[in-house]
């Protein structure tokens, strides 16, 4: 495998360079940052629910989806990426993706501790120091390979945060701008200074080589990665890609539509993350799923399936949660802080 520090890149090459090296079966590890903001949201969520897009659109900043679970961020140069691409079967690699976190993180918390900030692992996927949030972190697999993505957050801007996201009114804003602060810091918050990005990327790369053995650094990305980050960017960056979860209309509460039929709407935070289910409840059978979230989902492709294997069953919680139990272990599927009964309850209980 090889690593590469480009560090400053456009905010093009920040998402598109991994997803690159995923399709193309490369192994690599990128240390990188963009050279100007923009906002990111997860693989599972639905772009018209999370992210106030008018805004976005006024203020010129470009949104994408990501193949990567989790939340929709927002991103700038006051945050350092890292973006670990390995083969899947690998033997370094645990099967279980807690356990997967838990090693490839190390080298991070140790860099983190390294320049002042005594940060520690909290489960599912984050990095945290004197209860705050300091790192976000998410993995995927495509193409066989299996995809780490994470941030050192050197400073951050907690007002754009704020304004991106979809609210419903202005006082909620405020309290989602008094949270962030409250529960997401900064290297610069915690010890007074910001190191470089050069110093950071010398000791996580040293760091990964304690673990995944030497490899070649280097400055320049190689064509073949350039080429294939434009080529996705041109089907990544675009409305059907953008918008492909958003099946249903904002803000559906459950309503009567006729006797016996209902739309429903759930949202729910659990240990794993937020999850949304929309569907329809006909004559005590569930139709039209639709599940979306910053949740974590492994392999990610298979969420549509599962939506698809609960058209028609009985609306009830125990039917549903044995249906979700039988697909899980059909797939081998893997949703850290989330189960299959966690998934029942909130579309029936």
């Amino acid at each position: 495998m090889k690593a590469y520090f480009p560090d400053k890149v456009s905010w093009q090459d920040s998402q598109g360079l991994y997803h690159a090296a995923a399709h193309l079966g490369q192994e690599a590890l990128f240390i990188l940052r963009p050279a100007t903001p923009y906002v990111c949201i997860g693989f599972h969520q639905d772009a018209k629910q999370e992210i106030d897009l008018e805004f976005a659109r006024e203020n010129k900043i470009p949104v994408i989806r990501r193949e990567v679970g989790g939340g929709a961020v927002y991103l700038d140069g006051g945050q350092l990426f890292y973006q670990l691409i390995l083969r899947a079967d690998r033997s370094e690699v645990p099967a279980k993706k807690g356990e997967f976190y838990e090693k490839f993180l190390a080298p991070v918390i140790e860099t983190y501790r390294e320049f002042g900030v005594d940060a520690r692992f909290k489960p599912v996927n984050d990095i945290i120091v004197n209860h705050r949030k300091i790192s976000g972190n998410g993995a995927a697999e495509i193409n066989g390979m299996i995809v780490l993505v994470g941030n050192f957050i050197l400073d951050f801007d907690y007002e754009m945060m704020s304004k991106v996201l979809r609210v419903p009114d202005e006082k909620f804003r405020d309290k989602v701008f008094k949270t962030l602060q409250e529960n997401l810091t900064t290297i610069e918050r915690v010890t007074g200074s910001r190191p470089s990005t050069k110093a950071l990327a010398d000791v996580v790369l040293a760091r990964y080589q304690h673990i995944l053995g030497d490899f070649p650094i280097q400055t320049d990305v190689d064509d073949e990665l350039k080429r294939k980050s434009n080529a996705l960017f041109r089907s990544m960056y675009s409305p059907d890609w953008l918008y492909m979860n958003d099946r249903r209309q904002p803000d559906i509460k459950e309503v009567k539509i006729s006797e016996g039929t209902y739309v429903i709407q759930k949202v729910v935070k659990t240990p794993g993350g937020l999850v949304r289910v929309n569907g329809v409840r006909k004559d005590d059978r569930l139709q039209e799923v639709h599940i979306s979230g910053d949740f974590f989902f492994y392999p990610a492709p298979r969420l549509e399936d599962l939506e698809f294997s609960l058209e028609g069953i009985q609306f009830d919680q125990h039917v549903i949660e044995n249906q979700i139990q039988l697909f899980y272990q059909q797939y081998a599927i893997e949703s850290p802080g989330l189960n299959p009964a966690d998934f029942a309850q909130i579309i029936a209980g």
